[in-house]
């Protein structure tokens, strides 16, 4: 059985680099892909939980019209989110959760007794 994946609009090269880019350089890296794949590229991200704040902050550089060409209905609403006041458009970096880790033992084990 084979998947239909959607394939990303860009090198993976160059989704690494908006994976790993700052906050304040995400929008210097994006002001570089021409406007088309810049809204397939925010639908993209958005359909991804890890990325959606990436696509959120994407689509904040796109025409209402690209981003309803390629995403539908989702592209719409995409455009409308990505404009609304308490949208949050930093990079998912800023939005990870710490990572804790025991210091202790989990639980304590009885003595294995020999037989």
């Amino acid at each position: 059985m084979q998947l239909n994946e959607e394939t990303c609009p860009v090198p993976e090269s160059v989704l690494g680099q908006l994976y790993r880019v700052s906050p304040h350089g995400l929008a210097e890296l994006v002001a570089s892909v021409p406007p088309q794949i810049r809204a397939r590229l925010a639908v993209y991200c958005y359909r991804r939980a890890h990325l959606a704040s990436i696509g959120l902050a994407i689509a904040a550089s796109c025409d209402e019209d690209d981003l309803a060409e390629f995403g539908g209905n989702l592209g719409s609403d995409l455009f409308v989110r990505s404009r609304q006041a308490d949208t949050i458009t930093e990079s998912h970096q800023t939005q990870r959760r710490k990572i804790s880790l025991s210091t202790g033992p989990i639980r304590e084990l009885p003595p294995l007794e020999d037989d």
